[in-house]
């Protein structure tokens, strides 16, 4: 059974020796052969100074000594240990190998730790390590992460994280003894509102407290005649006793000096006070009699957490929460602490010059670094991804201080939107149109769209890793309404050129009217455009001179100073959307433009994605009319042959057995040369004018192309997406986001979320949660770029005053339909000159300018009465989300028929409900709660509400606004291969194969991302439902909880992936026999898709399905059968009361209802399932003669029971329904998109119903009637049937 800690770090042939091994002796055998089988992981001892004098550390040889060095310092043992070096055989190792560089270590070895000397810099480091693992640093404000950022509530569902396996069932797994169980869906209420608390971690045990303080002291930094003799830094510390200690940090460790807080005096203490140890940890347990068992402790009640609730980042960006709970913002949360506005300088020492970093130099160094061997390679990546996000995170952390006014520009002479910035060795710019570039494209609308498409272009290119093209680091952050594009400095592109040197050296130099050529950059941009499937064509300068490009004449090639080719400006990496721009772009001012062509900008161009199905389509196109032409070239041959009769009787008898071979073979047939070329001109429709005749006819042959791209787009790719969520083929999106990336996935560009819209409500019951969604999507979007537009001009402390009021407008209309802006006159006197149009926003004006933006950006026209009928959480999520809001988790009011007392409705007087039922929960209601000890500071405990009461939210509501950013950093190319080379091997059904090759995939995801990082989750995720279907529960168990905590840290505790890990999690629990357990996980996913959608999902049908089977296995029928008739209540609202579908679900609902002691309601609803099998799949199926049969039994059944009822028959009906045939199957919930093929291979009907079980009733009676005569085996778990249910 595989425990994913213990995976090889390495991958297939990273075991290549780097290095020879010379050394002699008994060992070199041993020594060899582990080195030849570098995945071999084994244990190494490790000999200590100081107790417990020995510990023991597992290792690979593809591990480098840092990772062994790593992995000391983080065992609980031997946490005191920062500054050491490691000996084996008396000679010093060095750091920066890898262990299978070291000469004569075997796994017998014994590796020798000794402690060095420290410098300044070792010692502020063993500072802050010693704060962080002894429970003493706190909470960072950091501006670049949000309150509870990397937040987990994993513990809290599945305490112990490995309570699934610890407390599985013994024997019968999966069957509880009685019904007298605990059953954690007690008490679940479907129509109840979204619960915000939900989201929020309950009320943790209070960490021990190992010391009141400890962080650097007022006397530092150190005399200069003092650090001559050794001193590096002075420490103070507060025991728990409220003794003071002043320290001293000398190179040979640290001890306590003679200090006070008015005397200096850095020498040691005199006996007996006198206290010195190497480690800062040791010396605090010899000076404080109580810190020993408070730290020990406190390891304990670290270690009941799952280890990856801690881990600390390294190359992903923790997810900051949109909810946090009012308890992190009262004023006893803010502890004292003065090293807190020390880290800085701890972090940076003296003047912060550690953090002034070469960015440009770092990225593309290690982007040259050699990549001829799979170790070479994912060394380079791991150092890849490690130097990207560090660069992320600083120019985050300067794209806030320049949103927020704290860096003068370089050019303040200039407009706000034109002026730059260098923070940090990083370039800032604002995405507007400052210098006028767009003007003739949509001005700062379509600078803004650009901007965001240059982001992408730079992460397509890096994904594509051409040797010798550079790119330089970038991002793009929104922030308060700004939005700033930060990116590495270009060596030379500062540098000021004589006048007739060009400033770019490839591509268009001042707009189009400009052209520059450089044969240096031809072959490696030739690379990109074939890549990109870009033609090799001509641009035309204003002079009407002819250049040929590889590329857009938008993008442009820089020869930097350092010998580099950059690529820059690559947002026409695609052509235009043509049939977009021609029924809804003119090129007038904005205020001649008519309503139906007033689109904001002419950016809008397709997706790489769809270029690259277009090009799959017409490549099979091709292959299949060369296979038919060869086969005609070949029958014509043939029958030439045959007419010349110019051979004899055996060679015609030859020959007919050749066109027999033919025609046999004719869907196997290959053309021999495929002479087959796609290439798209992405400079069509942009202004250029061919000069010749030959000239026009290519360029209107390449705008054909284009436009053949785009009704692909609307006759294939949409129609296409469209149909699939129809049929249930792929997983249905759950919110914004979801719904964004399956848009994306298959090539279709956010602008069509109203044909969408348009679409779904033209085709079917099922596709209205597509339509639901994507106007909710529209409405976000709509209102964000309202708000963007009020809060760019803003200052800062009027943001959350801003926020809340167009929150009222939109969302508390049915609280107030008049809100306020509550704004601060004082405040105001000192901002005169600000914009504080908000204030003037209404309910009215919000309505008609949402309606205006969906109009214009998605061309769909929102119904009458739409504000009444959004779904409130849901929409204030999605708002959330995009703007980067953090909220006060509490019940917010919507609704002024809301008695907030009781939490009752109040009297209907319109002759509706008072509560509409939106999404499967209702919107706007309360329960009752009691509130005791109430905290008394101004952001309060859940429930309550501050300020005006009558307005649904108040400034203070808005807790932290954190950036928004998206990033340009490229997955793993060696990665992706192995965990491609796995789904494949999986689909050819090669599943021991598939199963190495995806443990490779995820030991290098591990190397090269570490732990937390989303694409790791990802693999998790697949490892984990690979080994359930291997049967190897146990592991798809540990896995699944790993994909769990490491999907809420970084994408979200309540992200659509999070949900499904969730579900999956309960399945494999189930399957492994702690169905209590599963349970739980899938109430959890519950209450969370409640927030997120609601319970009218059509992917929620199979959910609740799962669930009732569970309830099922552990004897529960009353209750399973409430949750099958959930289940198909959600099931005719989505799919119709005469679908296959909900045929199916009939069918297990009859057989719930007849072991719940119900027989007329059991015949009642088979006879449905019956009729609807009937009329939908004929007399002659299989599901329509399997439900006649139950209905027949059932219907005999129920008469002998009316007659006899205290006959046995009612228990041996009851008995033999134990195992049902289709009620005890489980499935996997697939990920957002992903068919039903890539999750499992199970067989189906041709109709895509359930198969059902191909047992006889006959067989069943026969059971029924001797059940009692034969000897009864042990329930075993229930198997996962793949391929017998989808989504309904």
């Amino acid at each position: 059974q595989l425990d994913p800690s213990d995976l090889p770090l390495g991958g297939n042939g990273v075991s290549e020796e780097k290095g020879d091994c010379n050394s002699t002796g008994t060992n070199d055998a041993e020594s060899n052969k582990i080195k030849e089988d570098g995945d071999a992981v084994f244990q190494i001892k490790v000999a200590l100074p100081h107790d417990p004098y020995e510990t023991q550390v597992m290792v690979s040889m593809q591990d480098q000594v840092q990772d062994l060095r790593q992995s000391i310092v983080e065992l609980p043992g031997t946490a005191q240990y920062s500054c050491f070096h490691l000996e084996l055989n008396g000679e010093r190792i060095n750091d920066f190998i890898e262990l299978s560089e070291i000469n004569g270590l075997t796994q017998d070895s014994t590796l020798r730790l000794f402690e060095d000397p420290y410098t300044e810099k070792d010692a502020r480091m063993h500072l802050i390590r010693v704060r962080e693992i002894i429970g003493a640093a706190g909470d960072r404000c950091d501006m670049a992460h949000g309150i509870s950022a990397g937040l987990s509530l994993h513990d809290l569902i599945v305490p112990g994280g490995d309570t699934g396996i610890a407390s599985a069932f013994n024997g019968a797994a999966g069957v509880a003894a009685s019904s007298g169980n605990k059953n954690p869906l007690a008490g679940y209420d479907f129509d109840a509102p979204p619960s915000l608390s939900k989201l929020l971690p309950s009320a943790l045990a209070v960490l021990p407290k190992t010391v009141k303080h400890i962080g650097a002291s007022m006397w530092n930094p150190p005399p200069f005649h003092f650090r001559q003799k050794g001193h590096l830094l002075y420490v103070q510390v507060t025991t728990n006793e409220g003794d003071q200690f002043q320290i001293t940090s000398h190179v040979s460790g640290f001890f306590v000096n003679k200090c006070s807080n008015s005397k200096f005096d850095p020498f040691p203490r005199p006996a007996p006070k006198n206290a010195a140890a190497h480690s800062l940890l040791t010396l605090i347990g010899i000076i404080s009699p109580s810190f020993n068992n408070a730290f020990a402790s406190l390891l304990e009640f670290n270690s009941r957490r799952d280890p990856l609730v801690h881990f600390q980042f390294s190359s992903a960006l923790a997810s900051s929460p949109w909810l946090v709970n009012p308890q992190k913002l009262s004023l006893s949360a803010h502890q004292p602490d003065l090293t807190r506005s020390q880290e800085t300088y701890l972090l940076s020492g003296i003047g912060n010059t550690e953090n002034l970093r070469d960015w440009n130099e770092e990225i593309q160094s290690t982007k040259e670094l050699p990549r001829n061997s799979v170790r070479e390679r994912v060394f380079r990546e791991r150092l890849m991804a490690k130097t990207v996000t560090e660069f992320t995170e600083a120019a985050l952390r300067g794209a806030v201080a320049i949103a927020r006014g704290e860096v003068p520009p370089l050019n303040p002479t200039e407009s706000q939107d034109a002026q730059i910035f260098v923070f940090n060795n990083i370039f800032y710019s604002f995405g507007a149109d400052g210098m006028g570039t767009f003007t003739t494209e949509g001005g700062d609308e379509a600078a803004r769209v650009a901007i965001e498409k240059d982001v992408i272009g730079v992460k397509i290119v890096n994904q594509l890793d051409i040797p010798d093209l550079a790119t330089p680091g970038t991002i793009l952050v929104d922030y308060l309404g700004k939005r700033l594009v930060a990116q590495s400095i270009v060596p030379g592109i500062f540098k000021h050129r004589e006048p007739e040197d060009h400033q770019v050296d490839y591509g268009g130099v001042e707009g189009r009217d400009v052209v520059a050529e450089n044969e240096a950059f031809v072959p490696v941009f030739s690379q990109l455009s074939k890549l990109l499937r870009v033609k090799r064509h001509s641009v035309w300068d204003k002079e009407g001179k002819r250049h040929v490009l590889e590329g857009s004449v938008e993008t442009k090639g820089l020869l930097g100073t350092d010998g580099r080719k950059y690529i820059l400006d690559l947002y026409r990496l695609t052509p235009l959307d043509i049939r977009w721009l021609e029924e809804y772009w003119c090129d007038m001012v904005p205020a001649e433009k008519s309503k139906e062509r007033n689109y904001p900008h002419r950016m809008a161009s397709l997706r790489l994605e769809l270029v690259e199905a277009f090009w799959r389509s017409k490549m099979t196109e091709h292959v299949k009319q060369e296979i038919i032409k060869q086969k005609s070239i070949q029958e014509t041959k043939e029958q030439k042959s045959i007419d010349q009769g110019a051979v004899d009787e055996a060679k015609i008898k030859e020959k007919d057995t050749t066109v027999k071979n033919v025609d046999e073979t004719e869907s196997g047939a290959k053309p021999e040369r495929l002479d087959f070329s796609l290439d798209l001109n992405p400079d069509v429709f942009c202004g250029q004018a061919p000069q010749t005749d030959e000239e026009k006819e290519e360029w209107a042959n390449d705008e054909k192309r284009v436009r053949q791209v785009c009704d692909f787009l609307h006759e294939n790719a949409i129609p296409g997406m469209m149909q699939d969520l129809k049929d249930g083929e792929v997983g249905f999106p759950m919110d914004g986001r979801s719904l964004g990336q399956l848009m994306h996935k298959r090539g279709i560009n956010i602008r069509y979320l109203g044909k969408l819209a348009t679409l779904a409500e033209e085709q079917g019951l099922r596709l209205q949660a597509l339509k639901a969604l994507s106007i909710q999507e529209m409405i976000a979007r709509g209102f964000k770029h309202l708000a963007n537009r009020h809060l760019k001009g803003l200052p800062i402390p009027f943001g959350p005053a801003c926020l809340a009021h167009l929150l009222n407008c939109l969302l508390g209309a049915g609280l107030n339909t008049s809100p306020s802006a509550q704004l601060d006159e004082d405040l105001q006197f000192l901002y005169q000159d600000a914009d504080y149009s908000f204030a003037r926003v209404t309910v009215d004006t919000m309505k008609a300018e949402i309606e205006n933006q969906v109009q214009l950006r998605y061309r769909y026209q929102l119904e009458e009465g739409w504000m009444s009928n959004i779904w409130h959480i849901q929409l204030l999520r999605e708002i959330s989300l995009k703007l980067g809001l953090q909220m006060v988790a509490k019940d917010y009011r919507f609704s002024a028929d809301v008695d907030t007392a009781k939490g009752e409705a109040a009297p209907v007087t319109n002759g509706t409900t008072a509560h509409q039922v939106v999404n499967g929960h209702t919107n706007g209601t309360h329960g009752k709660k009691k509130r005791k000890n109430r905290d008394t500071s101004p952001a309060s405990v859940s429930g309550s509400h501050n300020g005006n009461s009558n307005e649904s939210f108040t400034p203070e509501d808005i807790a932290n606004i954190v950036p928004i950013i998206k990033d340009s950093s490229a997955k793993s190319l060696v990665a992706d291969e192995a965990l491609e080379a796995g789904r494949l091997s999986i689909l050819q059904n090669n599943k021991e194969l598939g199963q190495e090759l995806l443990v490779e995939s995820l030991s290098l995801h591990e190397q090269i991302y570490g732990v937390l990082h989303p694409e790791v989750a990802r693999v998790y995720h697949q490892l984990a439902m690979l080994y359930y279907q291997l049967e190897e529960k146990a592991a798809a168990v540990e896995l699944a909880h790993k994909a769990v905590i490491i999907s809420e840290r970084t994408l979200g505790i309540d992200s659509n992936e999070t949900i499904l890990s969730y579900l999956n999690l309960a399945l494999f629990l189930h399957g492994y026999g702690n169905t209590e357990s599963a349970l739980s996980c899938m109430r959890h996913a519950l209450e969370l898709w409640k927030i997120i959608y609601g319970l009218k999902h059509p992917d929620s049908i199979t959910t609740i399905n799962n669930a009732a089977v569970m309830l099922q296995s552990l004897k529960l029928y009353h209750e399973s059968r409430q949750w099958f008739e959930a289940s198909l209540q959600v099931c005719e609202e989505v799919s119709g009361e005469k679908s296959v579908n909900t045929a199916t679900l009939c069918f297990q609902l009859a057989q719930a209802l007849a072991l719940d002691h119900d027989p007329n309601a059991a015949v009642q609803r088979m006879r449905d399932s019956y009729g609807i099998f009937l009329s939908k799949l004929g007399a002659d199926d299989r599901n329509t003669k399997e439900a006649e049969s139950w209905l027949e039994q059932l219907t005999h059944n129920a008469v002998s029971i009316a007659k006899h009822a205290k006959d046995l028959k009612v228990r041996r009906l009851r008995d033999a329904l134990l195992t049902p045939r289709v009620t005890l199957a489980t499935r996997p919930q697939p990920q957002t998109g992903q068919s039903s093929t890539e999750l499992t291979n199970g067989p189906r009907e041709q109709n895509g119903s359930i198969a059902l079980d191909s047992r006889s009733i006959d067989e069943l009676m026969k059971y029924i009637e001797e059940g009692d005569k034969t000897p009864k085996k042990s329930p075993t778990p229930p198997k996962k049937r793949t391929g017998q249910r989808r989504q309904s």
